[in-house]
């Protein structure tokens, strides 16, 4: 090869590299955790989790050649989230996905390093996840699914619909960070509509049929 042809050939070369190390790069296999508090055979917990992966598809990500999903499912025990919130950032994700507070929370007690983007939380703010809505700091940042005067909004329909209702139970998770704050909401409605609160607190689904149960025998009682 001559030695103009070889010079030619090197510099065509060298500036092919950084076009070669861009694409690589984009090529990575990039790793995502998504932590929800659905148990692997919910409906709704699929449904959401298959529009994601297809939203990741639209925007080029394809699982096997650019992608890896690394799902933790819950069962409604605070332990389980967080043991599987500690698995995956033992896993180092260049991201993961939270599925409301009940993934948020443990999230963020396991790593303030790994970035977190958190969907169907009520109040990101006064749940501590974020420093403010325009400027999150830290972490974590998402997307808040509503927002507090809404819940005045509920039992103003109740009224609605069941007019002679004056007492409601009120099942809640309190170790939810949101939880406290959404109540208060509830509480400062309800005397407007003549409504007296009653809240029971659960700590796991599977509660939730025993304190439904035990609210109507309260009520029969009362009735008596």
């Amino acid at each position: 090869m001559k030695r103009r042809e070889f010079i030619t050939l090197l510099g065509g070369a060298a500036a092919a590299w950084p076009l070669a190390a861009r694409a690589q790069q984009r090529e990575r296999m990039r790793r995502v955790g998504v932590l929800t508090p659905f148990a692997a055979d919910d409906a709704e917990g699929q449904a959401r989790l298959t529009a994601f992966a297809q939203a990741l598809q639209q925007a080029g990500w394809t699982l096997g050649q650019n992608l890896r999903l690394d799902y933790r499912w819950g069962d409604g025990k605070p332990d389980t989230m967080r043991k599987h919130a500690a698995n995956l950032a033992e896993l180092a994700p260049d991201v993961i996905l939270a599925n409301s507070s009940a993934a948020v929370s443990p999230l963020l007690q396991v790593t303030r390093t790994v970035p977190i983007v958190f969907a169907a939380v009520a109040d990101p703010v006064g749940a501590g996840y974020v420093e403010s809505l325009a400027q999150p700091g830290g972490n974590a940042t998402g997307f808040t699914a509503l927002e507090y005067q809404f819940a005045g909004k509920w039992l103003e329909l109740i009224k609605e619909i069941a007019p002679r209702v004056t007492r409601l139970a009120v099942l809640r998770d309190s170790a939810i960070a949101a939880g406290p704050g959404q109540f208060g909401v509830l509480q400062a409605f309800a005397p407007s509509l003549g409504l007296e609160l009653r809240p029971v607190d659960l700590r796991e689904a599977r509660e939730i049929e025993c304190s439904i149960s035990l609210v109507h025998l309260r009520k029969v009682r009362t009735a008596a």
